[in-house]
């Protein structure tokens, strides 16, 4: 079975594909390199001893897409292609609604006019905005989303919702939570372009002096220590996620609409010295850093209840926030590797 992986070659989808690969499914990859680097795609087969089908394009491309569908008998696509930074969004926000809603409606476009069902959709916890209550279930209420990142994530659910009723398709939404780690290879992980936006890259690169300070945005919200609080999941634990409902979508086989939606976290929820403090016990290094204002999009709290993907996916994260912060600095020696 061929599974079209769009952003592929990023930071949760790469760990996809190797999941992917190591369960026998065939993977088609389109990524136009913006947040990514082409030496994953050989660092990919080299963990898994099997090279995905690679295409380096701009999802717009809507007559490249085509083409793509026309040379594979594509059975389903797990879409990861979207800018991502919080922070970011808010800066450029005709870019973010251009790019994530795009290239999702051309996907739609390919798998309506080919009869093609299977969509599993990288959504996001940012759809809840700032919850009135703790855990976050999937029955929580969604708000208008702080960011512009987050509003594209929600557009997006809503987009695949009236499509799966439209056209009779399964579709799986995949709600994570704040992803961090690295493959235990060490040879895939995320890589931010420029100044990261998210925490657990912008603490292993100060960690490794190439950023003087980490900036922690705001010291002065109602939490254990008055920095922002989340639910940290190992990203090889969230990738596993994505295979078991990409089965679980395949093995269903009526023809009515279905639309499953799943939270994925570990159910903890951690601040950000909390982060901090876990990774230089984990490393044995210091981080140095500064208290900032806080930056606009963000919201107080947020962590998962994942019970449901647990009942119905057979899934559950396993790994601690430790050991995957070690990962994640394993990852930056290899990235300091490959300069020598």
């Amino acid at each position: 079975m061929a599974i079209l992986v769009t952003g592929g070659l990023g930071y949760i989808g790469s760990h996809t594909v190797v999941e992917l690969l190591n369960n026998n499914f065939d993977v088609v990859i389109v990524d136009d390199l913006s947040n990514s680097e082409k030496f994953i795609l050989q660092n990919i087969e080299e963990v898994t001893g099997k090279k995905p089908v690679f295409y380096p394009f701009d999802l717009k491309r809507k007559e490249l897409l085509s083409q793509v569908f026309d040379a594979h008998k594509i059975d389903g696509c797990i879409n990861f292609a979207a800018y991502k930074a919080v922070g970011e969004s808010q800066e450029k926000p005709i870019d973010y609604y251009e790019n994530n809603l795009f290239t999702l409606i051309n996907i739609l476009q390919e798998f309506k006019e080919r009869e093609i069902s299977n969509f599993i959709f990288s959504s996001s916890c940012t759809v809840y905005g700032q919850a009135d209550t703790m855990p976050i279930d999937e029955n929580t209420p969604l708000k208008i989303p702080e960011s512009v990142y987050g509003k594209t994530k929600q557009m997006g659910e809503e987009i695949l919702i009236d499509f799966a009723k439209a056209y009779q398709r399964k579709i799986t939404l995949l709600r994570y939570f704040n992803p961090i780690g690295a493959h235990p290879s060490a040879k895939l992980g995320e890589l931010p372009i420029g100044i990261p936006n998210n925490l657990v890259p912008y603490v292993t690169q100060t960690a490794a002096g190439i950023r003087e300070k980490l900036s922690i945005w705001g010291n002065d919200y109602p939490t254990v220590d008055g920095t922002a609080v989340r639910d940290y999941i190992y990203v090889v634990d969230l990738a596993k996620a994505h295979v078991a409902a990409l089965k679980r979508l395949m093995e269903n086989k009526s023809e009515e609409t279905t639309v499953d939606i799943y939270n994925l976290g570990t159910g903890n929820g951690s601040s950000v010295l909390e982060v901090v403090k876990a990774f230089e016990k984990a490393n044995n290094v210091e981080v140095p850093y500064q208290i900032c204002d806080r930056r606009e999009g963000d919201i107080t709290i947020a962590y998962a209840n994942a019970d449901k993907a647990e009942k119905e996916l057979n899934w559950k994260s396993e790994t601690t926030l430790e050991d995957a912060l070690r990962t994640t600095w394993e990852w930056q020696k290899y990235l300091k590797s490959r300069e020598l």
